[in-house]
Formats: C-alpha cells, sequence, structure tokens
C-alpha cells in the first residue's frame, strides 16, 4: 500500500520562503516520478512540479518556474518542495502524487499560506 505523507507547510509573509516535504513508503520510491500539486478550495487541483525517479529531470509550471525547486533523496524516500518569493496567489493546499501500477495516489495535503 502506497501511503505518502506531506508536512512543512504554514503561515508565511509574502516574498518568504517554505520547504515541502513528503515522505513515502508502500513502493520502490526510486522508480518513481513524484509530484507536487495544489487546489484551492472550489478550483480544480493544478500541476505544480514533477521530477523523474530515473533522471531527476524536473518539470514546472509557469507560474512557479524560477521561484519553487523540487529535489529528492531517493535514500529517504522523500520529495522536496523548495518554494521562495512566495506570493498571496500560492496559498493553497499542497499534496504530493505518484502513479504506481497505474493507480494514482496522493497525500492528504499540507496548507501553505501567503500574507501580503
Amino acid at each position: 500500500q502506497v501511503q505518502l505523507a506531506e508536512s512543512g507547510g504554514g503561515l508565511v509573509q509574502a516574498g518568504g520562503s517554505l520547504r515541502l516535504s513528503c515522505t513515502a513508503s508502500g513502493h520502490t520510491f526510486s522508480w518513481y516520478d513524484m509530484g507536487w500539486y495544489r487546489q484551492i478550495p472550489g478550483k480544480e487541483r493544478e500541476f505544480v512540479a514533477d521530477i523523474s525517479g530515473s533522471s531527476g529531470r524536473t518539470y514546472y509550471a509557469d507560474s512557479v518556474k524560477g521561484r519553487f525547486t523540487i529535489s529528492r533523496d531517493n535514500a529517504k524516500n522523500t520529495v522536496y518542495l523548495q518554494m521562495n518569493s512566495l506570493k498571496p496567489e500560492d496559498t493553497a493546499s499542497y499534496y504530493c502524487s505518484c502513479t504506481v501500477g497505474g493507480n494514482a495516489y496522493w497525500g492528504r495535503g499540507t496548507q501553505v499560506t501567503v500574507s501580503s
């Protein structure tokens, strides 16, 4: 059973930084791509960033390019999202995700609130 647990959210002023972590269990972590998504109540969940399992290649939504950095530590089964220069519009619940065996798995999310 794949399980994902996010942490690191909180309240920060605009221009500040946070680092989110997502620890995974139940699968061979290094094999799989890991992604971060975010969601505001009443809106669809949107893609933020993704990192491949094999090459470590990264992908970012245009809205976060140059400000957010995704990374992973396969020895710790953990993926990170370093968020810098945060803006009020980054306020959302942030979720990590992976797809294993054709099934998408999600954590419970961590709330990020950016005050202006």
